[in-house]
């Protein structure tokens, strides 16, 4: 059996969790609430509110206020930037905390929350990159084009109140990537954490709030039906951003339209991993097994799920993603053995055990793993990386986002087939190409259809804009592109006339 998480639940002072609306820490109205198993042990950890219509509603009016009424959206720039850096400092005062914190919410051991993009530091630094943007959210100014005299220039103002709603798979980054870029634009925000990761949230939280005036920032916690359905829907919100599944982000999309509410989504993919023969093949293959096995065992937008591999290197692909795989260590997240996590719940177990059995029955290979673990695993959600070959384009596996340790690898023989098969997809997130020639790396950083292409390796940054075309979503998040998106444009027009002079 693995070891109980209690003992670290104990350790950080864990209890039952509230929620912050207008800046008082409060239980939901009705009394209800969600009790969180851990995914490793099925224990309960602890439980938080589950916020229902009037909670939902007592939150977004908390922000209109604060955005209408309040200091906050007219506060200086560099007052405004310094609050951000002081937000920076705090998370790396308080990140071992929160990195424990996040282990107890989704199983992500501690040993890869050192890895930069799942750190507490890449946290700090969305908040210290988007505190530099600021002093510069400037406009233009647009010479006239039909004649006349007057001046046209153009203003960037806040988009107004926010839904942040985070993924349970990266609560800490993703609440950065969506937060900090608003609340630098002067937008308020109501955050709806995923039901599976509620307290690394809450924790983060608890230590920004302090900073902002009562209002700018509320916390709304359970699962999607009530608390989220109420907030997507409510008519106080301007802008939601969601990261998440597609069919969760469809929703969205429609219930944002009569209100034509502003939209970011980020809702996965199925990037491929292109290797050709002249790659380093044996880390290609490490590289592109570990974004399914290792951390979150799979449970990542930008996971590389298809290996599209040059039949003239195939074999040996296949051998060394054999031998990552054999290296995975499962067990308790704050082990310094563990290597990989769970799967998030027992829904999720069925979802990747049907897709591994569906595999077999269209036809392809299952040359290692998906089962579900047993032994001293047995009561966590863990299913053993399966590894597929004799794949086709066409098979579900190769299709759907699986979200889990599953990966398949499919042959191809010239750089126009591969193209054709990476492309050959309804997502259009992430990429990564693998070769040692840097002409043909940059034909096809153009003529793959994603959102990012990583040569020779990948991983993302808080000063890059990260998004994907088709439908894994709408927008950008990091970078300039994602602070933009909390802002409005506005154009004004001034008379030059002797009666304005």
């Amino acid at each position: 059996m693995v070891a109980s998480v209690k003992p670290y639940a104990d350790e950080l002072g864990l209890s039952d969790g509230l929620m912050l609306i207008d800046g008082q820490w409060v239980p939901s109205a009705s009394g209800a609430t969600w009790g969180h198993l851990h995914p490793a042990t099925a224990e309960q950890v602890a439980s938080f509110p589950v916020a229902g219509t009037e909670d939902v509603d007592r939150a977004v009016r908390a922000a209109r206020r604060a955005f209408d009424e309040g200091p906050w959206p007219s506060t200086r720039a560099g007052e405004r930037a310094r609050v951000l850096r002081r937000i920076a400092d705090l998370v790396r005062e308080h990140g071992d905390e929160l990195l424990k914190l996040q282990a107890l919410d989704n199983s992500v051991p501690l040993t890869f929350s050192e890895i930069y993009v799942t750190s507490a530091e890449f946290v700090a630094d969305a908040f210290e990159h988007h505190a530099g943007w600021v002093d510069k959210l400037s406009g233009e100014t647009l010479p006239a084009y039909q004649g006349g005299e007057h001046m046209v220039f153009t203003l960037r103002e806040p988009v107004g109140v926010v839904a942040a709603v985070i993924p349970w798979n990266a609560p800490l980054m993703l609440l950065a990537q969506k937060i900090a870029p608003a609340l630098a634009a002067g937008c308020t925000v109501v955050v709806k954490p995923s039901e599976y990761a509620t307290f690394s949230i809450l924790r983060l939280v608890s230590l920004i709030a302090p900073e902002l005036p009562d209002g700018v920032l509320n916390v709304v916690t359970g699962p999607g039906d009530p608390t989220g359905d109420a907030l997507i829907n409510h008519p106080g919100i301007d802008k939601i951003s969601f990261t998440g599944s597609r069919a969760v982000g469809s929703r969205i999309l429609h219930a944002s339209a009569d209100g034509c509410k502003r939209v970011s989504l980020e809702l996965g993919g199925k990037s491929p991993a292109l290797v050709f023969g002249d790659a380093d093949v044996a880390t290609a293959a490490g590289t592109t097994m570990g974004t399914v096995t290792l951390g979150l065992s799979g449970q990542v937008c930008v996971a590389q799920t298809r290996a599209l591999v040059h039949a003239d290197v195939l074999d040996e692909f296949v051998e060394s993603a054999v031998m990552i795989g054999s290296m995975v260590n499962y067990g308790n997240p704050f082990d310094p053995e563990v290597t990989s996590s769970p799967l998030i719940n027992a829904k999720q177990v069925d979802r990747v055990l049907g897709y591994v059995n569906r595999g077999v029955e269209e036809g392809a290979t299952l040359i290692c793993g998906g089962e579900r673990a047993g032994g001293d695993l047995a009561e966590g959600n863990f299913v053993t990386p399966a590894l597929f070959t004799g794949v086709s384009n066409d098979m579900a596996i190769a299709r759907d986002e699986i979200f889990g340790p599953v990966l398949t690898v499919i042959p191809f023989t010239s750089e126009e087939e591969a193209v054709r098969i990476a492309n050959d997809t309804s997502y259009g997130l992430s990429a990564t190409v693998w070769t040692s020639d840097l002409r043909r790396a940059m034909r096809l950083t153009k003529a793959l259809r994603v959102g990012t292409v990583g040569i020779n390796g990948y991983q993302v940054e808080p000063n890059w804009p990260f998004g994907g075309f088709r439908q894994s979503g709408l927008g950008r998040e990091g970078g300039r592109a994602a602070i933009e998106a909390y802002t409005e444009l506005k154009t004004a027009l001034l008379p030059l006339t002797d009666e304005m002079m």
